[in-house]
């Protein structure tokens, strides 16, 4: 590990990602994600990577789709509405099995909205989002540090599934600065060895010889039946992901907690100073804080209710998504609470205080 630099969300991220061999970067620009596309398009030339800014958002995320099927590091990045230009692209990478990676710097909304930092694109990255029975393995990092690691992280589970992962940031990660360290940059080497792991299923050209060979790569299937199978096979995939791939912070979980909050994100950073601050005060609250919304750490939340738990709070910067998720894993045991701010306003630690005193019945 190097030493800490002073970084913006948005350029660590991008440093991080070419640090673990992306080497491929397609996008359009869009607040409050710009200094991503900005940083790429300054350093990828550097590392003999290639920039290009696509004439949209549907474009970028068809370049990505192109490149992912040659077997190299690819990335895209967009915030909220670019996203949602994306997610016909995105349903093809998941159903053509190639590995990629997306980063969403949530702002306001629906609509254009606002370019201030939101959680409302919940539903979008991990219900689906675009059409048909696929999923995105979702990371949702809560500090700059955490950001730039989910990049490697995110590109070693795509190729790992052979499946496209998306970063769920957010406006306020995306613009804050914090002390981040990173890992070494991967080499030329390195680089070369990881795309020949993937001679066995991507394009390459129809040459003599070993190593060269042609794969049709495509999400279109005209036989209802052959379609029933690859759905299918993409089910075991999916399974596979959850069995091996739940990440989440259990923060002062314990058997003598009141209540259990769940949070994801930056706004898991303001419960927990919250908690500190209630803690400190002679209450016992918890946090389960998921790393990947999906897959979703039911069985944690689960298994963090026990007889003194009175009640469960979620905090979300949006109207009540993780919520619905938060209650199925909560399964009736104890009544689950949200308080949420959409907009692009942030609740504050005395707000969250607050809300959990009014759920402990005032105390």
């Amino acid at each position: 590990m190097s030493e800490k630099i002073l970084m913006k969300g948005n350029e660590a991220v991008a440093e991080a990602a070419i640090r673990a061999g992306c080497r491929l970067y397609f996008a359009y620009p869009i607040t409050p994600q710009s200094e991503l596309i900005e940083y790429m398009a300054k350093t990828l030339p550097k590392v003999n990577g290639t920039f290009l800014q696509a004439e949209s958002e549907v474009a970028a995320i068809n370049m990505v789709y192109g490149a992912a099927g040659t077997g190299k590091r690819v990335m895209t990045s967009s915030s909220s509405p670019g996203i949602s230009l994306k997610m016909e692209g995105i349903s093809y990478i998941a159903g053509a099995n190639l590995p990629a990676v997306i980063i969403n710097v949530q702002r306001g909304g629906p609509g254009l909205g606002d370019i201030q930092p939101a959680q409302g694109d919940y539903f979008q990255a991990t219900k689906g989002g675009g059409h048909g029975d696929y999923r995105l393995i979702v990371i949702a990092p809560s500090s700059v540090q955490e950001f730039a690691d989910s990049a490697s992280l995110a590109f070693d589970l795509a190729d790992k599934y052979l499946n496209p992962v998306m970063i769920l940031s957010d406006g306020l990660l995306g613009q804050m600065m914090e002390p981040v360290e990173f890992k070494p940059r991967v080499s030329d080497e390195e680089i070369e060895k990881h795309s020949e792991m993937h001679y066995d299923w991507c394009m390459r050209p129809n040459e003599d010889g070993p190593n060269h060979h042609h794969h049709e790569i495509n999400s279109l299937e005209i036989d209802p039946e052959v379609l029933e199978t690859h759905v299918n096979k993409l089910a075991e995939k999916y399974k596979k992901i959850e069995e091996n791939e739940i990440r989440y912070e259990a923060y002062n979980i314990n058997e003598n907690n009141e209540m259990v909050c769940c949070a994801f994100g930056t706004a898991a950073r303001i419960v927990k100073s919250a908690i500190d601050t209630l803690n400190s005060e002679g209450h016992n609250i918890g946090l389960i804080r998921p790393i990947t919304v999906w897959p979703f750490p039911t069985q944690a939340i689960a298994d963090s209710i026990h007889d003194k738990v009175k009640n469960v709070m979620t905090f979300e910067l949006n109207l009540g998504q993780m919520v619905e998720d938060v209650k199925l894993a909560v399964n009736g045991k104890v009544p689950v609470g949200f308080y949420g701010k959409v907009g692009g306003v942030v609740f504050t630690p005395e707000e969250i205080i607050e809300k959990i005193k009014e759920n402990l019945g005032g105390k």
